[in-house]
């Protein structure tokens, strides 16, 4: 788990850089790189999603997964975790589901979870020992995380919190997934993956139309068991 603690770190100094000196950028700044931010992230959701060998792969993916994320509840939770630390650790007047407190919370642990090198990364970090490919990611974090907390506050920081116990647990288990997912199953994941964060971008970076993002992650774990059963088939 070296390169996830690498990362926890990097999200924290880099939140902390941002909260420090993000009341010295003027307000039409802070909201003009969040909308750079939506548009990169975005154009990266597209092209990982062109990596996907079988679009129809990916659509089922993403409507079995969000009927689960729904029954379950995910996006539900992930606010109501945020708001108890909100209540815990944020001064805010602004509350609630929608402010800025769980707004940073939501964006930073879906954008910091989602990608092909959260999951490739912890795979080979647990299984070899070698984070370098981590190590990439935590920089790339780092500076995703200034520009975050300068706009979005506290609530980023907090992100660190689900990269531990989510590459973390990768990481732990990555013998077993280095055995089982094979390369067609990760990029049909990895397309899926991108879909999301397009919705991401569009949803709560951008803020053109809100989507219930967080019920969409199952699909990532969907998307390689339809390539599993259609290759049995």
């Amino acid at each position: 788990m070296t390169g996830t603690i690498i990362n926890v770190v990097a999200i924290l100094i880099g939140g902390t850089v941002g909260l420090l000196f993000g009341s010295r950028i003027p307000e039409r700044f802070k909201s003009t790189i969040i909308a750079g931010m939506g548009l990169f992230t975005v154009a990266m959701g597209m092209q990982m999603f062109f990596k996907s060998e079988n679009q129809l792969i990916v659509l089922g993916a993403l409507i079995l997964g969000t009927i689960l994320g729904e029954w379950l509840g995910i996006e539900d939770r992930l606010q109501s975790f945020g708001l108890n630390l909100e209540k815990r650790f944020s001064s805010d007047e602004e509350s609630g589901t929608g402010s800025r407190f769980v707004r940073g919370f939501m964006v930073a642990s879906l954008l910091f979870c989602i990608g092909p090198m959260a999951i490739l990364g912890s795979i080979q970090d647990g299984l070899t020992g070698d984070y370098n490919l981590l190590a990439v990611k935590s920089t790339l974090d780092g500076f995703a995380s200034i520009a975050f907390a300068s706009t979005l506050g506290i609530g980023v920081m907090f992100s660190s919190i689900i990269i531990l116990f989510y590459q973390g647990g990768i990481s732990l288990l990555a013998g077993a997934l280095s055995a089982i997912i094979s390369d067609p199953m990760m990029n049909e994941m990895t397309a899926t993956g991108g879909v999301i964060l397009v919705g991401l971008g569009v949803s709560n970076l951008l803020e053109i139309k809100k989507i219930r993002v967080g019920n969409f992650l199952p699909a990532l774990a969907i998307a390689p068991l339809i390539v599993w059963v259609l290759g049995k088939i």
